[in-house]
């Protein structure tokens, strides 16, 4: 499970008041309704009638969006990927999913396949595990390799039709599912942060369970502090290995530390890898600064599941993305140009 040092997520958020007059001034707001995780939303405004109103327009659109990317529940009057996964055929649904799903498509790509949102035939295997594993630690287990093999036959994205002009979904294998854990989150951070920008509004941060987004910098100019976490509680040095200056940059951690369980004594987390179906062991966690915190929460996933070489040509080949991973054995790597970041 994710641990929570003053907001629940995998950085902590520190913020300093800015010297000379408080105008405006600065809330903060706490929710544990979306996408199993907690949120915490900072922001700088005139009085707390203006900031809560700003949070209730924030809190409405989170919860469409948790709504509509739920594969695990079903909402009367509404066409979720819940929906999408139990039905046989073309589903029309919300543009939301489609615009989603389009661009877990080219995340796919991007990411040479590690980042899969096709491959929920295989997650909703190690998901009953983990779920039974963490309820009766007696009797915990891991997955059953064959049907783990079994499942990953169907987890070809391309037979994951998207019509973005009629707004339907067709899932052309009747045994695929659709799980967008690694992408969905972050992609309803990032359309919620657009959704500020387009109305002018700045000086907000959101943080959706480790899913970190700035909106604009603080009223007198200066950037936002981001830690991130070490990834090994047990450790004696200090808690966050890394404090970053963003504006308008999203931050996304992934980590073996945040959702797992044990069996035999072992941690098994949540991140599976596409090639082995099991659990990625390259790194403890590995953090991503890019423009958009979807970009980042699937970059963060896929990063995880690569060698530390292919991570660092695909990161290296994008524009305004950085990331810095922790290795098991708590050597730190950077791309090149993340220490730019660093306070």
């Amino acid at each position: 499970m994710r641990k929570f040092i003053i907001v629940a997520s995998a950085v902590l958020i520190l913020l300093f008041s800015s010297c000379g007059e408080k105008t405006p001034e600065k809330f903060t707001a706490y929710y544990f309704d979306w996408f199993d995780t907690a949120t915490t939303i900072v922001g700088y405004a005139d009085n707390k009638e203006d900031f809560d109103a700003v949070c209730a327009d924030i809190s409405a659109q989170f919860t469409e969006y948790h709504r509509l990317y739920n594969i695990y529940n079903h909402y009367d009057g509404l066409t979720n990927l819940y929906t999408v996964n139990h039905s046989d055929g073309t589903v029309e649904v919300d543009e939301r999913i489609t615009d989603m799903l389009a661009f877990s498509k080219e995340a796919y790509t991007l990411t040479n396949g590690n980042t899969n949102v096709a491959m929920g035939s295989v997650l909703s295997l190690w998901h009953n595990a983990r779920t039974h594993g963490e309820r009766h630690p007696e009797s915990a287990a891991l997955p059953d390799m064959e049907k783990l093999k079994a499942a990953s036959l169907h987890t070809d994205i391309e037979k994951v039709i998207i019509d973005e002009d009629n707004n339907t979904v067709t899932l052309l294998d009747g045994e695929m599912s659709l799980d967008v854990g690694a992408i969905a989150k972050g992609y309803a951070v990032e359309m919620v942060a657009k959704s500020l920008e387009e109305k002018e509004i700045s000086g907000y941060l959101l943080n959706v369970g480790g899913n970190v987004r700035a909106v604009g910098a603080r009223p007198d100019g200066t950037k936002w502090t981001v830690g991130i976490e070490n990834p090994d509680a047990e450790s004696e040095d200090e808690a966050y290995l890394a404090y970053l200056a963003v504006e308008s940059e999203a931050v996304v951690t992934s980590g073996s530390y945040q959702r797992y369980y044990y069996v035999d004594g072992k941690a098994y987390h949540h991140i599976i890898d596409p090639e082995t179906l099991m659990p990625g062991e390259n790194f403890r966690s590995v953090s991503v600064i890019c423009d958009s915190s979807a970009l980042g929460d699937a970059l963060s996933t896929a990063l995880f599941c690569m060698s530390a070489e292919e991570g660092s040509a695909l990161v290296d080949s994008l524009e305004n993305v950085e990331a810095m991973w922790v290795l098991p054995t708590g050597e730190i790597k950077y791309s090149a140009g993340f220490e730019k970041y660093m306070k």
